[in-house]
């Protein structure tokens, strides 16, 4: 599984509404202006985001969005699955012959057990404190 720029910006997104979080709506203009990115582009991102109702548009002079929910409850999982789909190592594992799905397998639910035990929360408060051991997965 490719992570594209919809996951990796949409996660960006996602982390500035985040670290926001309850001081009104967020641009998407500051976001992408602080990150230099496309606001086109993230405008793209934004609407699949607020469709599967992690996120909410607020409108006037001072508008932009804010976090549907709460960044404790958000989980990169959330945001991943709304953009880029399934996650999934391989398209049919199904078909696979046993010895070569069960990696497969196991593959997917170690990328699934990191990306539903980080929450938003965590991205948004993440301290680079030089340890090794600090949101350092190994897959």
């Amino acid at each position: 599984m490719r992570i594209s720029t919809k996951g990796r910006y949409g996660l960006t997104i996602m982390i500035e509404l985040a670290k926001k979080h309850g001081d009104g709506p967020t641009s998407l203009k500051s976001i992408a202006n602080a990150h230099d990115l496309s606001e086109h582009y993230l405008e793209q991102l934004i609407a699949p985001l607020r469709n599967a109702g992690l996120v909410r548009s607020i409108r006037g002079a001072y508008g932009g969005y804010v976090l549907g929910r709460d960044p404790k409850e958000i989980t990169s999982g959330d945001i991943i699955r709304v953009l880029e789909g399934p996650i999934t190592p391989v398209e049919g594992i199904e078909d696979e012959e046993p010895v070569k799905r069960q990696l497969w397998i196991r593959i997917r639910d170690a990328v699934k057990d990191v990306l539903d035990s980080t929450t938003l929360d965590d991205l948004a408060n993440y301290n680079d404190s030089g340890e090794e051991d600090s949101y350092m997965y190994y897959i």
